[in-house]
């Protein structure tokens, strides 16, 4: 039994973003600061990722952990309500995620992925990550 009204729970899920979240604006804006230029959920680009290097070919996505599946074997148990409706798509998500990998690879990207949580809480860490990424895709180029 869901612990909210019905009301409640419609403007709880209209409030949850698809773009723009507190952690992708968080991880864009440290980027930009220290002068890395990207795009923000390029259509053009498949699976539109919420941050590309067009030039480098690398694709940043910041996932949810509930949207997402983290720890999912684990954490599918957890939902109490609409469990078919839930567990069949976040289950979806996980397996498009995969495609979008897959694909994305096959066309030359570096796809970096970082959990929300992850971007709150070690942001410094994950620049880093995008940092060396950067860094050995323009040496990459240069030897071409």
């Amino acid at each position: 039994m869901d612990v909210l009204t019905k009301e409640q729970r419609r403007r709880n899920m209209q409030a949850i973003r698809s773009r723009d979240t507190k952690m992708e604006v968080a991880l864009a804006r440290a980027l930009f600061s220290l002068g890395y230029r990207h795009r923000k959920n390029d259509k053009t680009v498949f699976g539109k990722p919420d941050l590309t290097f067009k030039k480098l070919k690398i694709a940043v996505f910041v996932d949810s952990e509930y949207f997402h599946g983290k720890d999912w074997s684990v954490n599918k148990h957890r939902i109490k309500t609409n469990r078919k409706f839930w567990w069949n798509k976040i289950e979806s998500n996980i397996k498009r995620d995969v495609v979008v990998n897959c694909q994305l690879k096959k066309e030359g990207w570096k796809v970096l992925r970082f959990w929300s949580s992850d971007v709150n809480k070690k942001l410094r860490t994950c620049i880093q990550k995008i940092e060396r990424t950067i860094d050995k895709r323009r040496n990459a180029k240069e030897i071409f």
